[in-house]
């Protein structure tokens, strides 16, 4: 294990009971992420991707192999993880700051200091001025950043982003992809995202896994180094490389339109 690797994978596999017996949904599937990286997983649809997920999150315990967070064994869920969904889920009869403190509060932990962090993160990125508003008069952009500022209100060490844009209209995508990537860099905080979309995780990405179909393992890894300056998803897209690395992991998905 190298100093900076901060959650390791190692040798993961996952199986399911079905009526027809078992079906092996992962298999033997290891790597790790150092401190500060954003990690993006794309593979075939159904092919396990969000189970593996789950099971770095802890909300899932595999069939065989180990997580480790830190020094910590991951065996239940955790304080250092921070989880964003395809939906908000933003409460509608709460106000914004009410849904940003809702995790604070869930762990009795809505201190004086906590207050302050949450009033920090909501004026650095943008929502202060829509604090007593309510979900419905947001945009669908700022939903999403209202719910990411739940999810680091609790400080967690890392960030698991499960197609946490994919219910968003493609304009709106590219603006809070931006958005998002921005906040996860200034905040300094470890991520790994699961998403269907290549060009999402490329333009997001220091590194893309590619997974096979199930029983998911890892096909590729690919270091993404695009030479773009001030990095930034949008300028990654314009990139010369941008369109080289979209090709190889199109061409590894082996994606068949029936």
């Amino acid at each position: 294990m190298s100093k900076e690797d901060f959650v390791r994978i190692e040798h993961v596999g996952m199986k399911y009971q079905s009526v027809n017996g078992e079906i092996d949904a992962i298999k033997d599937i290891s790597f790790t992420v150092k401190k500060g990286e954003f990690v993006g997983i794309v593979g075939p649809s159904g092919c396990g991707k969000s189970t593996l997920l789950s099971i770095i999150s802890g909300l899932l315990r595999p069939t065989r192999g180990k997580v480790f967070i830190g020094n910590e064994e991951v065996s239940k869920t955790s304080e250092k993880v921070g989880y964003m969904l395809q939906k908000d889920h933003l409460f509608d009869w709460r106000t914004i700051y009410q849904n940003v403190i809702l995790g604070l509060e869930i762990r009795k932990n809505l201190t004086s200091e906590n207050k302050e962090y949450v009033m920090h993160l909501l004026k650095t990125y943008g929502l202060y001025e829509f604090k007593d508003k309510y979900p419905k008069q947001l945009s669908g952009g700022m939903r999403q950043r209202a719910a990411l500022i739940r999810t680091l209100a609790v400080k967690p060490e890392i960030l698991l982003l499960d197609e946490a844009f994919s219910a968003l209209d493609y304009q709106t995508r590219l603006a809070v992809t931006e958005d998002i990537y921005s906040i996860i860099k200034s905040e300094g905080k470890t991520a790994i995202m699961v998403t269907h979309d290549i060009a999402e995780s490329i333009s997001m990405s220091d590194r893309v896994i590619v997974l096979t179909k199930r029983p998911a393992t890892i096909k590729n890894i690919y270091e993404i180094d695009l030479g773009c300056p001030d990095r930034t998803p949008l300028k990654c897209r314009e990139a010369p490389k941008f369109r080289e690395y979209f090709n190889a992991i199109w061409k590894e998905l082996d994606v068949h339109v029936q």
